[in-house]
């Protein structure tokens, strides 16, 4: 039947069949041809690249504040702290604070002094408030 094996040894495969073991690796072999088909383009060198579709982003800290006439937020807030002394000023009173800050973050003038004035306006309601509550 063919050459005995030793009974030491693992079995070997057949040549071209499943799980034939490949040559050991050879640094100085030369590298297999490339394949016909689709060649990709090599990648732009590292900070070349442009952002996609005209797009320019700015840099980190760096915001680009649109400044318009319009005082809406801040208008909002000062609103807001005007009713905090009469009504509700544990709620509009915080409310009016963060529409100052949010508007002085959008570029509004007015932002903080709104921000200020509503968080004075919601101390002088709740002052107020108990005053006219214990009459």
């Amino acid at each position: 039947m063919g050459n005995p094996q030793d009974p030491n040894q693992p079995p070997q495969p057949q040549p071209g069949s499943y799980g034939q073991q490949l040559p050991p690796y050879d640094a100085g072999a030369p590298l297999p041809p490339q394949q016909p088909g689709y060649q990709y383009p090599p990648p732009p060198p590292y900070g070349q690249q442009g952002p996609p579709y005209g797009h320019q982003y700015e840099q980190y800290g760096q915001h680009n504040k649109q400044v318009s006439g319009a005082q809406t937020m801040s208008i909002i807030a000062f609103v807001l702290a005007g009713l905090a002394l009469l009504i509700l000023p544990i709620i509009l009173g915080p409310v009016g604070i963060a529409l100052g800050v949010i508007g002085h973050r959008r570029g509004e003038k007015l932002g903080v002094a709104a921000a200020i004035t509503a968080g004075v306006c919601m101390v002088v309601g709740m002052v107020l408030g108990y005053v006219l509550a214990t009459m």
